[in-house]
């Protein structure tokens, strides 16, 4: 079985503090031996960088999330091309705009989204993007300011915005929503899309598989995924695990494995 690479997991989330390194074996175990780990505010990238020092296979993004806008500030965006000038990182983000959640200002979520945006574009690397009942909004914003590439994560829209996205260079991030019976929008997604923009994907510690519905998630749950997908799609787990661990390597310009 090829590698596989979970593109989106918060390893350095307080879940994990009580037994991380066992968190990051049984993910080896289960085969997932590369991971995305993506920040959420500014007081979180110390951690994060020391997490991902720990394990060559720990990558880190920083970002600013739009859930938590309430403690970012416009200095965060200088401080991050600071940090994303000093510590190169595979990624920008997790960054993006949620329309879900009430009371967060679309306006200031807007400015903080571009604002990476821009650096990402300026430093020349890929974006993880949120974009939860916002994806018109999320495609319009990647073209106005173009020159991007990314992922975006737990993606929960239509065919038609899935092929916006991809001619604007994005990937679409499936996790374990995707293993749910009912999500018949997003398996029928999964199973007709071009296997060179699927990238694989967790969430950890949310969003867990059907089979650990209410249970924290974490990155060995990856290959239940995995599982998903190659059934939906009538191929192999080997063949499915191989083209979405390349389609990460190229995205993030990871080393092999």
């Amino acid at each position: 079985m090829p590698a596989l690479v979970d593109t989106h997991c918060h390893l350095d989330d307080a879940e994990f503090d009580r037994d991380r390194d066992a968190v990051i074996e049984r993910a080896r175990e289960a085969g997932v031996d590369r991971q995305i780990v993506p920040a959420v505010d500014a007081a979180s990238w110390p951690k994060l960088r020391e997490v991902c020092a720990a394990d060559e296979r720990l990558h880190a993004a920083y970002g600013l999330h739009p859930m938590l806008l309430d403690v970012h500030r416009d200095e965060h965006l200088v401080q991050l091309r600071e940090w994303i000038e000093r510590e190169r990182p595979v990624a920008v983000g997790e960054c993006g705009l949620d329309y879900f959640i009430e009371g967060l200002d679309p306006d200031r979520q807007q400015h903080f989204f571009e604002g990476q945006l821009k650096i990402a574009r300026d430093f020349d690397l890929p974006v993880i993007v949120h974009a939860r009942r916002a994806v018109d909004a999320v495609i319009a914003t990647i073209r106005r300011i173009s020159g991007l590439r990314g992922v975006v994560h737990s993606f929960s829209g239509s065919q038609e915005q899935a092929k916006q996205l991809w001619k604007h260079g994005f990937l679409l991030g499936l996790g374990g929503p995707v293993t749910y019976d009912r999500a018949n929008r997003l398996r029928k997604l999964a199973a007709t899309m071009p296997i060179e923009h699927l990238l694989l994907e967790t969430d950890a510690p949310d969003q867990p598989d059907a089979c650990i519905r209410g249970q924290r998630n974490e990155p060995s749950r990856l290959p239940q995924v995995l599982a998903t997908i190659a059934e939906l799609r009538g191929e192999s787990v080997e063949a499915v695990a191989r083209a979405t661990s390349a389609n990460a390597e190229r995205l993030f310009a990871l080393p092999r494995t």
